[in-house]
């Protein structure tokens, strides 16, 4: 099997433009506009915003971001896994590497919103962890949208 990194990068990079893409077209296949809350490459270029890149074979493969809201806590944003490779465990991969840098950061919580038709990251999140909690931060509440939140424990 071949081997899968994940490291932080930019994520201004072609094939990162790419998946970005695939994600935006893969979310409004699912969802009206209103219910897409998807954040663009500018902001997940910002200082605030650790963002992941999954490469196999050196090829880039999947992202995601952390996102910090300046609260003691983050959100994910922008998870998403090249179709061509599902399967390889990859989105496991980017969600521990995401953790391990929100406790390294000192963070308190991890939230997300993800919608009710993707049930593949849901139990992604729910094997991870993640709880169901109401909306956070600007979201309003959305029939489409879960919202969820896990604590990230701290190094002793």
């Amino acid at each position: 099997m071949t081997a899968v990194t994940i490291a932080e990068e930019s994520p201004r990079q072609p094939a990162v433009v790419r998946l970005l893409e695939l994600s935006d077209a893969y979310a409004a296949s699912l969802y009206p506009a209103e219910s897409n809350h998807l954040v663009d490459l500018s902001t997940l270029e910002k200082p605030t915003v650790s963002f992941f890149v999954a490469r196999r074979d050196g090829e880039i493969v999947g992202c995601c971001a952390l996102v910090e809201a300046g609260d003691g806590t983050a959100e994910i944003k922008r998870m998403f896994v090249d179709p061509e490779v599902r399967g390889l465990k990859i989105g496991k991969h980017l969600l521990a590497a995401l953790e391990a840098k929100a406790e390294t950061r000192g963070l308190a919580a991890i939230r997300l919103e993800t919608g009710i038709y993707q049930p593949e990251a849901i139990g992604l999140y729910k094997a991870f962890g993640y709880e169901e909690r109401p909306p956070f931060g600007s979201y309003l509440p959305d029939p489409l949208s879960l919202f969820m939140e896990k604590s990230v424990r701290q190094a002793a």
